[in-house]
């Protein structure tokens, strides 16, 4: 009997534990009031609904969408454990920028930041990212893209047109244009040429690819346990290739040889790990997001007949122009296509490739009468800029 009324007792202390821990979950302690929203279940929160596909190519995501009309543009959730304030509103998020290294700074979700890396040039605050920037501007700043860069891309980009043509076959566009931007940048970067080495760089990134946006559970036949997979064996290639840099004294005109550069000098807060990590970052960010744009510009301009007739027109003019048609772009021309970046400025608004930026609290800030505790994560959703309708008649419209 006296078992018995002790387990019993056992039985209604755990069962009072467990509501004292989800009471403390869906309401978690602030010292204001908190946005509107659900913590959804204790540990996992509301992941499972966040990772759910999104079966328009730029629309906002379902999950952002069904909370915006349930709570406003300012609401609290839970993702793969962090507690987080999702912000919607132009306004709020242009706060959250420029309040950027005082009450917030740059941080991330546990599982993305293993994704990326923690040596990763987004998990650097203030001075050190900026000195990363300016790193990356040597890269791809204004003057190397009127130097190089705009008379390199020409060139490939004719070749690339010339083989497509050629073969007279049906062209996967996403693919060929992922082949041809990575292969351009690969090169740029480090002089990789997959045709000349039997490390597939480019496999290795398309496994990461696979799992990037995936529910993070790392377990061999995940996407999750791919994607980091993917990682490690890309960041394997980098590697080697700047460790035979390092003892290398020909100059191969890359990134990479800038990169070895600075890592040898006695100032500098550049280590080999942080210049891996950067590569990779850079040649994600370039070859994925960018092919991602080209795509979604033909779909446009393929829906868009009188979009197509306005470019030829435009493009055509600066053909007959010229003394020789097959001449090079020059700096001149590419500044006159008006038309042109108009075209290329809304595919950016409705490509929408970054779904959510990411900043933690340093401290209780107090927003549109709401207060996002310190320590908290904010979301913010670009998107919603881009697609607001207090600014555009149909915001899906191209």
């Amino acid at each position: 009997m006296i078992i018995w009324e002790v387990l019993l007792c056992l039985v209604a202390l755990l069962a009072f534990w467990v509501s004292h821990c989800v009471y403390s979950w869906k309401n978690p302690h602030c010292h204001g009031k908190l946005p509107p929203g659900s913590m959804g279940f204790p540990l996992i929160g509301e992941t499972v609904q966040f990772f759910t596909p999104n079966h328009s190519l730029y629309d906002i995501p379902p999950f952002i969408r069904s909370r915006m009309v349930r709570y406003g543009s300012l609401f609290r959730t839970s993702l793969v454990g962090r507690k987080v304030v999702v912000s919607v509103d132009p306004e709020i998020n242009h706060q959250i920028f420029q309040q950027e290294g005082k009450s917030f700074v740059i941080c991330y979700t546990e599982s993305f930041s293993e994704i990326i890396g923690r040596k990763s040039l987004l998990v650097y605050h203030e001075m050190a990212h900026k000195y990363l920037k300016n790193l990356i501007l040597h890269l791809v700043g204004p003057a190397n893209l009127k130097a190089k860069l705009i008379h390199e891309m020409d060139e490939s980009t004719r070749t690339r047109l010339h083989s497509w043509a050629s073969h007279g076959n049906i062209v996967d566009i996403k693919e060929a244009t992922s082949n041809m931007v990575f292969e351009y940048f690969a090169k740029k970067l480090i002089s990789y040429d997959e045709c000349k080495t039997s490390k597939k760089l480019k496999d290795n990134y398309n496994a990461f690819m696979s799992g990037l946006i995936s529910f993070p559970i790392n377990i061999p036949g995940t996407a999750y346990h791919a994607c980091l997979e993917g990682r490690k064996n890309a960041l394997k290639v980098i590697k080697d290739t700047m460790e035979g840099r390092k003892n290398c004294n020909i100059n191969h005109g890359d990134f990479l040889d800038y990169l070895v550069e600075e890592v040898r000098k006695e100032d500098t807060i550049l280590s080999e790990e942080i210049a891996v990590n950067m590569i990779f970052l850079l040649l994600f960010a370039a070859y994925e997001t960018t092919s991602t744009a080209i795509t979604l510009a033909i779909k446009f301009i393929s829906d868009h007949p009188q979009v197509l007739i306005q470019l030829t027109r435009e493009h055509e003019g600066i053909l007959k122009s010229r003394e020789n048609k097959n001449s090079e772009i020059t700096w001149q021309e590419y500044k006159s296509m008006t038309f042109t970046h108009m075209v290329i400025n809304e595919t950016l608004r409705l490509a929408n490739i970054v779904p959510g930026i990411f900043r933690k609290a340093v401290k209780d800030v107090e927003m549109n009468g709401f207060t996002i505790p310190a320590g908290w994560l904010v979301m913010v959703v670009p998107a919603i800029t881009h697609l607001d309708p207090d600014k555009y008649d149909d915001p899906l419209l191209f």
